[in-house]
């Protein structure tokens, strides 16, 4: 489980805060989700590592320390399902609760050469802590896209109060796995969004080449985007709604331990945020939520008028060596800039609350694995699911392992 949002009665739930980890602080009820797990028959392993509050792309906590990548040791697995994303490749177990707020699931996978789905908002029930109204959904990282479509059949429970239920299709979603999806209309992007960014040229060459492959399958592949995604100060335009987030977690951690927080209680970039967020009137927050709202509205367009599918890296670098993105590194803002080029292309999907995947497609010339993304319309996870299969039977990647795995 991982420690956010995967509550378990009983069990420490630190969210990668160094004030809960002192307090001692633990779950009072489990998540619906973990209750799911366990009627499903599956056994809690432990409780994996974590950004702070889960913001970020990498996974190196003051609280408990850096989660290094089983490809490569001085890198880090991503974030902030770091910890999730490094026990499956290292061979620990082969499934692990994850979560994904802006990235947090195809960041990891993408970094440690798996299989991260993102479903759609509502798909999963978040309660009772959690609304399915946010930016954050659950899920697992595997190794195969049966494993992730298996799991997401037996999780799939709603209980009353849940906010947002996804429709769903009649039939399980492992029976899609290995079923022909057709011939699909596919989009690509194998270029940064957003300023001060570059791609990889591995992983620009990556896209073009899965494109080729598409079109080699017998799919319609051309280079198209929804327009929204390439409009940069519309994404900007959220930074109040999340700032507020931020400032909303940092008081609910104060509540929980009885105190104000103290220098050495949380890191200085969460602080940094949550005190940004007194610089902006309601009405600059609700002007941000309402900014969301018509993005979602505008990107579905693109679908609406004809494609399937969008294809995308998932992160525009391979991973990252540790400290690049720490919390005590010095440089805030650079490694801001540094982050946004491993969650640029995953985050707009998680405001659109669209399901997307991330599938381990190539490799850089050091051997590190990148990861690629396909995002679907709201709900048609059976796209995502079909054409993940089929592309699987292709690359094989499931028989490959890190090479620190036994």
């Amino acid at each position: 489980m991982k420690d956010l949002w995967a509550c378990e009665a009983g069990r420490p739930h630190h969210q990668g805060v160094q004030a809960l980890k002192d307090h001692g602080a633990v779950a009072d009820r489990d998540s619906h989700l973990v209750e799911a797990y366990r009627d499903a028959g599956f056994v809690s392993f432990g409780r994996t590592n974590t950004p702070e509050l889960g913001a970020g792309a990498t996974t190196e906590p003051l609280a408990y320390g850096p989660t290094r990548n089983p490809w490569d040791l001085a890198r880090g697995p991503g974030g902030s399902s770091g910890g999730a994303a490094a026990a499956v490749a290292a061979g620990v177990l082969p499934a692990a609760n994850a979560s994904d707020g802006g990235g947090s699931i195809r960041i990891p996978a993408a970094m440690c050469g798996l299989v991260g789905l993102k479903p759609s908002r509502g798909r999963i029930s978040m309660g009772p802590h959690m609304d399915e109204w946010g930016n954050s959904v659950q899920h697992v990282v595997c190794h195969t896209v049966r494993d992730s479509a298996a799991i997401l059949d037996a999780t799939i429970v709603h209980v009353p109060g849940d906010g947002v239920i996804a429709p769903r299709q009649d039939e399980p979603y492992a029976d899609l796995v290995g079923r022909d999806p057709g011939r699909l209309r596919i989009g690509f992007l194998d270029h940064a969004i957003r300023t001060n960014t570059e791609i990889d040229p591995d992983v620009a060459d990556a896209v073009r080449a899965t494109a080729a492959r598409l079109e080699a399958l017998g799919h319609h592949v051309e280079p198209s985007v929804p327009a929204p995604l390439l409009d940069e100060s519309r994404i900007t335009a959220w930074g109040p709604a999340f700032a507020a987030g931020t400032a909303a977690s940092v008081a609910a951690i104060a509540a929980e331990i009885g105190r104000e927080l103290d220098d050495g209680d949380i890191e200085p970039w969460t602080m940094f945020i949550a005190e940004r967020a007194s610089m902006f009137p309601p009405a600059a927050v609700i002007g941000a939520q309402k900014a969301m709202t018509t993005f979602r509205r505008d990107t579905a367009t693109w679908w609406a008028d004809g494609f399937d599918l969008l294809l995308t890296p998932t992160c525009l670098r391979p991973a990252p060596m540790l400290g690049e993105m720490a919390p005590d590194n010095d440089d805030l803002m650079g490694v801001q800039v540094t982050t946004l080029h491993y969650s640029q292309l995953t985050q707009p999907f998680n405001v659109t609350g669209q399901p997307a995947i991330s599938l381990p497609l190539a490799r850089s010339r050091e051997g590190l694995p990148i990861g690629l993304q396909f995002v679907a319309p709201y709900a048609r996870e059976d796209l995502l699911l079909s054409l993940a299969g089929q592309l699987e039977s292709e690359y094989r990647w499931g028989d490959e392992r890190a090479p620190l795995h036994p």
